[in-house]
């Protein structure tokens, strides 16, 4: 989990590089764009190759999950805005505690004509788990979860349109995650050949899979017997698999692609010139810091804490995402992202990720007078990432503030950053981030900071903070929840586990040819509402 994570937050450069892994080596996409194969006027736009056959549960990368997030459809679904409504599920009634759902649904089909039943997503879950598949931590919430088990303890068949889901503990944004991939139901059909169906898969979304042309592009076209909110307002959708992000923003010039949901870095200065106000930056849930592990001298106790909030002082955001990423960063208020239900830029504390080199200086002294301070601070980060220049200028204004040496410590690869730190090896600063699974402000506090959390990767513990956290995962409902998950946030501003740096924007573009182009929360265009000229 950590891993996808962190993998998540990198450069735009290294994303390109990122998504372009699996797809084809020659640059078959120029110039593919007509948008008229067999009479359908697709819309076209960038994708990648998935890495793996197309099953829900095991998948977690961008490529596939583009797809799959439109050919099926969950209990629940997030609008552009990330808010949660109900699509297959007709409720999900939580009990008193939050640690019962009982879930019944609505009459749906799949694209063949099967059945959407409860034994559709029992079974689906429990295959995940059982296959321990990439989305099997997903269900670590439910009671009797355990990698490989047969059957999760805590699902139960009522009948054909009712199951229900009992978990461990109280989990008040629970029902939010629902919407998510990994939650997705299977028809019957799929468990006689899983891997074939992958292939060629049977969903229950807005859209069907109508061709899958491996390391080329992939077709999907509306699905007649989807009974949903979010009818396609289009003949389909037309991945192209780019080799780069440059090939396919060089086809988005050219009217070869409708939409573009990453822009290269190396058009960051003229792209807003290029398109216009066809041009797209704004929030994305994913949120960038960096985290200085208690273990490292100096970085322990009161004068750690008074040292990590010097740092955070002595840091100019607002010059960096201005100059290093041309304002397709925005600096951060808080440890989550703006785009969750429940967000606020103003919970008590957050003055602690301003600029304030007078405040910078005063706290270092502070900490000066418990023990003075000796070495150089230093931001580990992976040099194929493409983190130098933030690294550089981070640590510079570090030192010109602090008048301390500061300086980056590049590692080869992201396998030889991340084995440091999951060994606990690692003898400096490093690099961190969380990018959303799920709209809700508990995703970025809990798996990171909790005692003992899996991506807890600075091993901050912090009882009363750890005592919000589960006051929220009681609480009455999600609005009540993201209110205590704020109130959590104050802790953090004052201990710093991680110093907030920026939250990543989506920059993205799209044609002249199309209109209704809206992207979501996660970052990816709106391709239902999508209408073309």
């Amino acid at each position: 989990m950590t891993i996808k994570k962190v993998a998540a937050v990198t450069s735009a450069a290294a994303l390109a590089l990122t998504l372009a892994a699996c797809s084809s080596s020659s640059d078959s996409a120029s110039g593919s764009g007509s948008g008229s194969e067999g009479g359908d006027n697709y819309i076209l736009a960038n994708g990648t190759e998935p890495q793996n056959p197309l099953v829900p549960g095991n998948t977690n990368e961008v490529g596939g999950g583009n797809i799959i997030d439109n050919i099926f459809s969950g209990l629940v679904y997030y609008d552009k805005d990330g808010k949660v409504h109900n699509e297959v599920a007709e409720s999900i009634e939580p009990n008193d505690d939050h640690t019962e759902f009982t879930v019944k649904l609505k009459d749906w089909k799949f694209s063949d004509g099967s059945p959407v039943t409860a034994n559709s997503f029992v079974d689906a879950w429990n295959y995940t788990v059982r296959e321990s598949q990439l989305g099997a931590y997903f269900f670590e919430p439910i009671k009797g979860y355990k990698e490989g088990v047969e059957s999760l303890e805590g699902l139960k068949v009522v009948d054909d349109k009712t199951f229900t889901i009992t978990l461990a503990a109280p989990e008040a944004d629970f029902g939010q995650r629902l919407g998510y991939s990994a939650y997705f139901p299977l028809p019957e059909s799929a468990f006689d050949d899983m891997e074939a169906f992958g292939e060629t898969p049977v969903g229950n979304g807005p859209y069907k899979l109508s061709e899958w042309n491996h390391n080329q592009d992939a077709v999907i076209v509306p699905n007649d017997e989807y009974a949903g909110e979010r009818k396609p307002q289009n003949d389909g959708v037309k991945f192209t698999f780019y080799p780069s992000q440059d090939s396919a923003y060089s086809d988005l010039l050219a009217g070869n692609l409708d939409t573009l949901d990453a822009v290269p870095d190396s058009a960051f200065a003229v792209y807003k010139d290029d398109l216009g106000e066809r041009a797209v930056n704004q929030p994305a849930a994913v949120f960038q810091s960096f985290t200085i592990p208690e273990s490292l001298e100096h970085f322990s106790g009161e004068e750690g804490k008074l040292r990590r909030q010097a740092l955070s002082y002595a840091i100019n955001r607002e010059e960096i995402t201005d100059t290093i990423f041309q304002g397709t960063r925005t600096p951060a208020k808080d440890f989550s992202s703006p785009v969750l239900p429940g967000y606020s830029e103003s919970i008590e504390g957050n003055d602690v990720v301003s600029y304030d080199p007078e405040r910078a200086k005063e706290l270092w002294k502070q900490a000066d007078e418990i023990s003075p301070w000796s070495g150089t601070f230093s931001i580990a980060y992976n040099s194929d990432g493409g983190h130098q220049s933030w690294v550089d200028a981070t640590t510079n204004s570090i030192k010109n503030t602090l008048g301390i040496e500061a300086t980056g410590a590049p590692y080869p690869d992201f396998k030889s950053l991340r084995d440091e730190v999951t060994n606990r090896t690692i003898k400096t600063a490093f690099r961190t981030g969380w990018q959303a699974d799920y709209p809700s402000i508990g995703n970025f506090l809990s798996a990171v900071y909790a005692t003992g959390a899996g991506s807890n990767d600075g091993d901050y513990s912090n009882p009363e903070f750890d005592k919000k956290l589960k006051e929220a995962g009681s609480a009455a409902n999600t609005e009540d929840a993201a209110k205590i998950y704020n109130e959590a946030q104050t802790m953090l501003f004052e201990d710093l586990p991680a110093i907030p740096l920026w939250y990543s924007n989506v920059t993205g573009g799209y044609s002249e040819a199309v209109d209704n182009v809206a992207f979501n929360w996660k970052s990816q265009p709106v391709f239902t509402d999508i209408t073309k000229q």
